[in-house]
């Protein structure tokens, strides 16, 4: 049986989470792969919202199996608050939810460390969610950090007393930064006994005895393609990676394990955040895109940058995930828009190009525009492809040809059930 992946193609923020949660009904398992509570995946059904951060996308399908793989790094504040949520709304996850005994734990001196690092820089400053992931994963390639599996240790005191005692000499590298050290320490280690009362497992051994037994399993990436700290707009990106062969290292499993691989991306742009952003419009357009699709931030209430559709872009995060099937979402905010833009190329430095530049950063990028006719007419309530708007049809149908990637979903609305469905993925 071969693990299906869903991530995001462009800069997170794509609709993740709903995707995942529609689609987790032909699945036994869903696994978290990478990341950790910087990313917000964002549910809505039943007239309720949800917002998960570490716990998987599957997990309000009754009879499902979540699993926090050891690619991702937890907060065990966060963690707890969200078990909390659940608890209030009646759903029931104390035999349906797993956490790798490798995953990664985030200390209250890695948020420390966070936002002194990030205070100090000034302008140049990186756009961090201030969550201790950096510092998290540099301590884990470091060979320096704890794991779930430590907190059952009988000398686990000790070893977060020298972690901690590392991260102090660290700090005195920065200017001073008002940290209430002692009163998050004192919350922490008390989110560490709810923690211990989770189901605790190998996790690479228990994905794969999943897929022994027939299970079908969907990796739920976080955060999204362009963040990918190998492949995204360095040194604009999280410390992660995002991509597919990100599976392998965050579940444990064989890269021959990889079926479909499900690529969302909206129908516009947004990004968080520092960074380069080819397609942002710094205009009213912009911010007529913002209002227009509530483009803030899940996990920070930051307001998105946001910009037309950038098939450069796309091209080379299909590229890199191998993508197999599209998601395109939120294009019901394009709904009212005379004009639609989508990036065709570059003009870089002067030349003319299709292909992202490696010194993205640095260089001069104008992207290169083909405009489309809007359609004015509202998609919200759309179920067949057929039943959309010419105008609107023919922007997939172009978007589905310049990508030569098949669209497979369509959505048209946050609720779950707002969804138009060319292709059906099925579960083989």
């Amino acid at each position: 049986m071969a693990i299906d992946v869903i991530l995001g193609l462009q800069w997170g923020d794509e609709g993740k989470g709903k995707i995942v949660d529609y689609l987790a009904s032909q699945y036994d398992v869903v696994a978290r792969f990478q990341g950790g509570p910087n990313a917000g995946h964002t549910l809505k059904f039943d007239g309720q919202k949800f917002v998960l951060h570490t716990i998987p996308s599957g997990i309000f399908r009754k009879n499902l199996i979540n699993l926090i793989g050891n690619g991702v790094v937890i907060d065990p504040i966060t963690l707890e608050k969200e078990l909390k949520k659940l608890d209030e709304v009646g759903t029931d996850y104390k035999d349906r939810l797993f956490i790798a005994n490798k995953a990664h734990l985030i200390l209250p001196t890695h948020r420390y460390i966070d936002a002194a690092s990030e205070a100090a820089k000034g302008v140049e400053k990186i756009g961090s969610t201030l969550k201790g992931i950096g510092p998290t994963y540099m301590d884990k390639t470091g060979r320096n950090g704890l794991r779930v599996g430590d907190v059952f240790s009988p000398n686990f005191r000790e070893k977060y007393e020298l972690l901690r005692a590392k991260h102090l000499g660290l700090l005195k590298l920065y200017p001073e930064f008002d940290f209430n050290l002692e009163k998050e320490e004192a919350v922490w280690f008390e989110s560490i006994e709810v923690l211990k009362k989770l189901i605790n497992v190998d996790g690479e051994y228990f994905i794969n005895d999943q897929l022994k037994q027939g299970k079908k399993v969907l990796a739920e990436g976080a955060q999204g393609s362009m963040l990918d700290i190998d492949f995204g707009t360095y040194p604009f990106v999280t410390s992660s990676n995002t991509v597919t062969s990100g599976v392998c290292n965050g579940l444990g499993v064989s890269p021959h394990q990889i079926g479909e691989v499900i690529g969302i991306t909206k129908a516009y742009c947004t990004r968080v955040g520092g960074g380069p952003f080819p397609t942002e419009l710094l205009n009213a357009t912009g911010e007529r895109l913002r209002e227009a699709g509530g483009e803030f931030g899940a996990t920070t209430g930051r307001p998105r940058r946001c910009g037309w559709l950038d098939i450069p872009q796309l091209r080379y995060t299909i590229m890199l995930n191998g993508v197999t099937k599209l998601v395109i979402t939120k294009i019901d905010v394009l709904d009212e828009f005379e004009e639609i833009g989508v990036s065709l190329a570059y003009r870089y430095n002067g030349t003319l190009t299709d292909r992202m530049p490696f010194d993205i950063c640095d260089g001069v990028i104008e992207p290169v525009y083909e405009m489309h006719a809007g359609w004015n007419t509202v998609l919200s309530g759309k179920t067949d492809f057929d039943g959309l708007p010419e105008a609107a049809s023919n922007y997939v149908k172009f978007l589905e040809e310049k990508l030569e990637t098949p669209i497979s979903i369509i959505s048209v609305g946050p609720e779950r059930e707002q969804l138009i469905l060319r292709d059906i993925i099925e579960v083989v």
